[in-house]
Parts: structure tokens; C-alpha cells; sequence
């Protein structure tokens, strides 16, 4: 994950938050969900795993929901805004997050476009693999992602990600067969002249049929499919 690691090292991590709506607006907006979906640890002390966590979006809500969360990020710049009692923040390659769990997990949800960082397909369905035998019996997995596997065309492929009076932020997708190229593009006014960052990484096409199958094949019970935010969102419970 080095090319996005360094994409958000040098780019995104200083600004993810805003470019995100707000920290706030987020982690009320992951409450809504949680709460709609009826996710409450099972017994005092559940742990529930958060894979590529950023800031705390969904972290910090199941937190706040009585778990007892690890956040797992490669930026240790978005590990740094979450200041919440009840979670541990871990700074590693989610595919590595076995090494970390402090033991098997009634909750792991990897949310917010992670899954299409990871440099292949293979690496994913190793992750689901990961995922299910860190699981406790009974324990559920939440999966989102944006299913670029029909990326926009022509002036579609641009638009204004967020601005204010300080900030524009835009970006652009490339289609590259396999994945798409994510084109960043990032605008400030620094003491009355607007400065111009540019940065681009690679994201996976991950189409819903597909990643519904492969959870099927390790036998995860209970799939469902919904849309949050514009995300294909998929929850799933080990038997």
C-alpha cells in the first residue's frame, strides 16, 4: 500500500477530514447507520476491529456504543485526530491486522472506499479470508466501498470534491482496465496566493456481485446489500 500510504502522507491526511464533510458530520452520520443496523456489542468488552479507520469515523461511534475498538491505519497523522476513551489506535497495513487483534472480534468493518487501496483483488479476498477466521462465532462484518468497476466517462470523470473560502478541492478518474487512477487536485490560499497540490493513486474495480461471491465462498451467513453515502455497504455474519 506504499503508493497510497504516500498519496495520504503527502496529500490527503492534512485535509481528509474536511474534504470528508467534518469529523463531526461523519461520525454522526456512521451512528445513524450503526444504530439502524442494530450494532451493539454482544457481552461487555466486545472488541470490534477497524480496518483502514482514518480520522475515527466509524471508530469512534462504536466506541461510543459501549466496544471496545482498534483502529488500525497506515496514517499515523488521521490515527492522531481520534481522542476517544475506548480506542487503541494501531498503525499498520490492514492486511496485517491479525498481528494486532487482542483476540477474536464480535464486530470488523472495513468502510469508507478502503478495500479499493489494496494493491489487487487477491488482496481483498485474503482480507475477507483474515476476516472470518478473526471473527468470533456469530460476529458480524461490514464492508463499503465506491463500485467503480462503470467508472464515469468524458466530463463526467471530473468533479468538485469540496471548497470553501480557503480551500478547492477537484479530482478526475482515469480508467485503467483493472483499476482506476485517482487524480487529486488541491487548492489553498496561503497568505493571499492560492497554492496547487496534485497527487494520484490507483484504486481496484470491485464489482458488488463479485465481492458478494467471494464472502459466500467462505460461508458468511446473512449477506446484505444497502447503498450509505453513495458507498455499496455490505454486512455479513460468520456462522
Amino acid at each position: 500500500m506504499s503508493g497510497v500510504a504516500r498519496h495520504y502522507d503527502e496529500l490527503l491526511a492534512p485535509v481528509y477530514s474536511w474534504m470528508a464533510g467534518g469529523q463531526a458530520a461523519r461520525i454522526a452520520q456512521s451512528e445513524a447507520f450503526f444504530a439502524a443496523e442494530a450494532v451493539t456489542p454482544p457481552a461487555p468488552d466486545a472488541l470490534a476491529l477497524d480496518l483502514g479507520a482514518g480520522s475515527g469515523f466509524q471508530a469512534i461511534p462504536l466506541a461510543r456504543r459501549g466496544f471496545r475498538v482498534q483502529a488500525i491505519d497506515t496514517s499515523a497523522a488521521l490515527l492522531a485526530e481520534i481522542d476517544e476513551p475506548g480506542v487503541a489506535k494501531v498503525c499498520a497495513d490492514l492486511r496485517d491486522f491479525e498481528r494486532h487483534a487482542a483476540g477474536p472480534a464480535a464486530l470488523i468493518v472495513c468502510m469508507g472506499d478502503t478495500l479499493t487501496h489494496l494493491p489487487a483483488p487477491d488482496d481483498v479476498w485474503a482480507l475477507f479470508a483474515a476476516a472470518r477466521a478473526a471473527l468470533a462465532p456469530g460476529g458480524r462484518l461490514i464492508l463499503s466501498w465506491r463500485d467503480l468497476s462503470a467508472p464515469p466517462r468524458g466530463l463526467d470523470r471530473f468533479f468538485n470534491v469540496r471548497a470553501d473560502a480557503r480551500r478547492i478541492f477537484t479530482c478526475f478518474l482515469e480508467d485503467e482496465g483493472a483499476t482506476v487512477r485517482v487524480h487529486d487536485l488541491l487548492q489553498e490560499l496561503d497568505g493571499g496566493a492560492w497554492t496547487l497540490k496534485k497527487s494520484s493513486y490507483s484504486k481496484l474495480k470491485l464489482p458488488a456481485d463479485r465481492v458478494r461471491h467471494k464472502l459466500e465462498l467462505l460461508e458468511f451467513a446473512d449477506i446484505r446489500a444497502t447503498a450509505v453515502a453513495g458507498l455499496t455497504t455490505l454486512t455479513a455474519r460468520r456462522p
